[in-house]
């Protein structure tokens, strides 16, 4: 059974080899924040907050530190999932405290309250967001971002977005959100890869008017150089304590749906979001043992032995050429489970943005009628994309 899924994605990558798209190249970027001339006007004699964590870089300095030592006046920093400093577990609430480097106010967005209050904002003269984001509509960053704008454009507040790019930003794919199963893991009637970066997504929730009554933030942003839909970006700093290589970042939009299963990710081992297995699974190639480990103090089978798949000899290059998500190994898995035991979780659906997916994989669907489920809302997803990109597209 093994060396048939093993086959099977060959036989899936050679078929795509030959795609009409020029395979993306990795190229050397200069990121928004780099680019410090081009917003540092905007920001002297302002009282500035700043919307960060840990990606939040200018080489190997913290932008907030840079701006302190060119004498900005930061007032206090909102802070994400996984903390200022980027060691919390995903969904770990985030508690409000004070920088011990800096002693600037932390304020969490991600905890009690997910959108900032008015008392937060109503003091400053801009807010700036400068997080990396991985391109995947689950991924909370760019739910944080649409908390923050909203709030700016009810406080009256310009919000600068310092864009970087979209490591995923190579391809659009996956089932559009079903605005009813909307949450903090998906906000936006976008699909699972949206292929835009965090200052084109701005432009998109402005100008669809997707914040609380249609209001519309004071937007800003300053853009990335050498950069288009068909750049691969190698992130220097990892976005996440479980997104800990490149091609976990890649593999990431395909196996980040186990997360709605039984199936364990390889949180908790050396290769989080490489690997899917469970004890009961069969036809595994590979075995390992989730354990508390930093980012993922209490992971899911902690200490249970699983068999598995691993996936990191997948060559990146398939990724690229194929430019879809990746369902065969999550139908591998369904079907090498026992029965008497629920594979799919009440989370699945929120994840997968509709109820389609997990009842037609249910009802023994295969892959290709599956993704055919999403195409037409994919292509009519990608004409509204173009209004708003900033950078070539891929196609």
């Amino acid at each position: 059974m093994y060396k048939k899924l093993l086959i099977a994605t060959a036989v899936l990558f050679m078929a795509l080899a030959s795609v009409e798209c020029q395979v993306p190249r990795y190229r050397e970027v200069t990121t928004g924040a780099e680019r410090v001339e081009q917003y540092l006007g905007l920001l002297e004699n302002k009282r500035v907050g700043v919307v960060a964590n840990h990606t939040t870089t200018i080489g190997d300095t913290h932008l907030v530190d840079s701006l302190l030592s060119l004498g900005i006046d930061v007032v206090r920093v909102f802070v994400p999932e996984h903390g200022f400093r980027g060691t919390a577990d995903a969904g770990e609430r985030i508690s409000s405290v004070m920088d011990e480097k800096t002693g600037l106010p932390l304020v969490s967005l991600y905890g009690e309250r997910l959108k900032p209050l008015p008392e937060d904002v109503n003091d400053l003269d801009i807010v700036i967001f400068d997080i990396q984001d991985v391109g995947v509509r689950f991924y909370t960053y760019i739910s944080t971002m649409h908390y923050v704008m909203e709030a700016c454009a009810e406080n009256g507040v310009p919000f600068l977005v310092l864009d970087r790019p979209n490591p995923n930003g190579f391809y659009v794919d996956g089932p559009v959100l079903d605005m009813e199963l909307r949450s903090f893991v998906g906000m936006h009637p976008i699909p699972i890869v949206h292929g835009m970066t965090v200052a084109e997504l701005a432009r998109m929730i402005n100008g669809e008017g997707w914040l609380e009554g249609g209001i519309t933030a004071d937007l800003h942003y300053v853009l990335c150089e050498n950069y288009d839909h068909n750049t691969l970006y190698r992130l220097p700093v990892w976005p996440s304590p479980n997104l800990q290589t490149q091609l976990s970042v890649y593999l990431y939009p395909s196996v980040c749906l186990f997360e709605g299963t039984v199936m364990s990710l390889g949180r908790g081992t050396e290769f989080p979001f490489m690997v899917f297995g469970h004890p009961e699974m069969r036809n595994g190639q590979f075995q390992f043992t989730p354990v508390s480990t930093f980012g993922a103090l209490n992971p899911p089978l902690k200490g249970l032995l699983s068999n598995g798949i691993d996936l990191r000899n997948i060559e990146a290059r398939l990724i690229f050429e194929r430019r879809e998500i990746y369902l065969e190994w999550l139908l591998f898995a369904y079907n090498n489970m026992p029965r008497d035991i629920e594979f799919f979780n009440g989370y699945f659906n929120t994840l997968a943005g509709n109820t389609l997916v997990r009842e037609m994989i249910e009802n023994g669907a295969g892959v290709s009628a599956i993704m055919a489920t999403w195409r037409d809302d994919v292509e009519d997803f990608k004409k509204i994309r173009r209004k708003y990109l900033l950078y070539p597209d891929f196609e």
